[in-house]
C-alpha cells in the first residue's frame, strides 16, 4: 500500500501560486489519476518518487517512511524503489533494448542480470527486439521496452505519467493487459496518470479524480466520472454540454428541481441540490446521454422533452455532432443511420428528449 498525504505550494514567475494539497491511498492494482491539465497530477508523481519535495506531509510504502516533515526524513529518490515513466520514455538512442533494459542492473552478475532482462522482455511481448535500437521500432514497442526497463528492478511502485499518449485505444489496451499480468504475480501499487477519459475506461480500476490541487473524488471509474460535482472534472471526463442555469423550483417530495437554461425560456427537470430558488447553478450533460426525434414523444419515462431546430451536422468517424438549439444550444451524438433514418439536416424541427438523471450539477 502506497500512502501520500502531501501539501507542496508552487511558485511560478507571473502566475498564481498552485497548492497541492491531497492524501490518498493506493493498494496494489492501477490505480489511475485523473484530471484536467494543470490539476496537481505530475506534482503528487514526483512527490512521491522524491523529485519535489513536499512543504508539509508524510509518504509511506507498507510501514517504509519515505518522507516526514516532522521528524525531517526525506528518502532519496534513488534509494526509494519507485518506478518511474514519462510520457518521453527517454529510452537510451545508442543501447540495444536490451542494454536499455539492463542498464538499471549493472550491480547484478552477467548471469542474474542477463536471466532478469530475458524474463521481462518476454513478459512484454519484446524479446524479439532485443538486438534493436530505440529508432528502428515503433511506437507501442518503445512502451514496452520502457516499461520493462522500469520494471527490471523489481520495484515497490510503479508511477506512470501519461505513458502511452499517440497510441490508438487497442494498442494501449494490450499494454496494459500485459502490464496486470505482470502485475498479478507481483502486485505493487500502479498509479497511472491521464486526463483521457477513455484511458479510465479502458484502464482503471480505481480513480482518483483531482481538480485545482485537491482530491474531488475517488472510487470506481462509473461513479467518479460518471458524475463529476467540479466544471474542470467534467470537461475532462468529456461532458459536451455544459450550461448556465437557474433554479425555479425544488420539489423536494419528487427529488428533483426545475431549472431554466441560459436566459431563455428552456426549462428542464434535475436532481434535487443543494441550491435555493434563483440561485445559479451548471448543469453538465453529456452528449451521448441526448435523444433526438422528429415527432414529439409521448408516454415517456424521462422527464425532459425540448423542442428545438438542428443547427448544424458533423461526422467524425462513426458518430455525428448535432447542435441544436432549443433556446440554448445543445450538442448530442446520434449515428449516420440515425441520421438518414430521421432525414436529419440542419433547419430540420426535432425534439430533444433527456432523463433527469443524466444531467448533473456542477461547481
Amino acid at each position: 500500500m502506497l500512502a501520500a498525504q502531501v501539501r507542496k505550494e508552487r511558485h511560478s514567475a507571473g502566475a498564481a501560486s498552485f497548492l497541492l494539497d491531497v492524501s490518498i491511498e493506493v493498494p496494489p492494482g492501477i490505480t489511475i489519476l485523473f484530471g484536467a491539465s494543470g490539476a496537481g497530477k505530475s506534482t503528487l508523481l514526483d512527490c512521491v518518487a522524491g523529485l519535489t519535495q513536499p512543504d508539509q506531509g508524510r509518504i509511506t510504502i507498507c510501514n517504509d517512511v519515505l518522507f516526514d516533515s516532522v521528524p525531517a526524513v526525506h528518502i532519496p529518490a534513488q534509494k526509494r524503489r519507485i518506478a518511474y515513466v514519462f510520457q518521453t520514455l527517454a529510452l537510451f538512442p545508442h543501447l540495444t533494448a536490451e542494454e536499455n533494459v539492463a542498464y538499471g542492473l549493472r550491480d547484478l552478475p552477467e548471469e542474474g542480470r542477463q536471466e532478469r532482462v530475458g524474463e521481462i522482455l518476454n513478459a512484454f511481448r519484446v524479446k524479439k527486439l532485443r538486438k534493436q535500437k530505440p529508432g528502428e521500432i515503433s511506437g507501442g514497442e518503445k512502451q514496452r521496452i520502457a516499461l520493462a526497463r522500469s520494471l527490471v528492478t523489481e520495484p515497490r511502485v510503479l508511477l506512470l505519467d501519461e505513458p502511452l499518449t499517440g497510441l490508438d485505444t487497442e494498442l494501449k489496451a494490450a499494454i496494459v493487459d500485459d502490464l496486470r499480468a505482470w502485475n498479478a504475480a507481483k502486485a505493487i501499487p500502479i498509479l497511472y496518470v491521464t486526463h483521457s477519459r477513455d484511458e479510465v475506461d479502458a484502464l482503471g480500476e480505481r480513480v482518483i479524480a483531482l481538480d485545482n490541487g485537491r482530491v474531488v473524488s475517488a472510487g470506481a471509474p462509473m461513479e467518479v466520472l460518471d458524475a463529476p460535482r467540479r466544471k474542470k472534472l467534467a470537461q475532462a471526463a468529456g461532458f459536451e454540454n455544459l450550461l448556465n442555469a437557474t433554479v425555479l423550483d425544488l420539489r423536494e417530495a419528487d427529488g428533483v428541481m426545475r431549472v431554466r437554461l441560459g436566459e431563455r425560456a428552456c426549462e428542464i427537470e434535475v436532481p434535487l441540490g443543494y441550491a435555493a430558488v434563483g440561485s445559479r447553478v451548471q448543469v453538465a450533460i453529456r452528449a451521448g446521454d441526448i435523444l433526438l426525434a422528429t415527432e414529439r414523444p409521448r408516454g415517456l419515462s424521462a422527464r425532459n422533452v425540448m423542442e428545438g431546430r438542428v443547427l448544424s451536422l458533423e461526422q467524425r468517424g462513426a458518430m455525428v455532432i448535432a447542435r441544436v438549439d432549443c433556446g440554448v444550444t445543445l450538442v448530442a451524438h446520434v449515428t449516420p443511420g440515425a441520421v438518414r433514418a430521421l432525414e436529419l439536416a440542419a433547419g430540420r424541427p426535432v425534439w430533444l428528449v433527456l432523463k433527469t438523471h443524466s444531467c448533473h450539477l456542477v461547481d
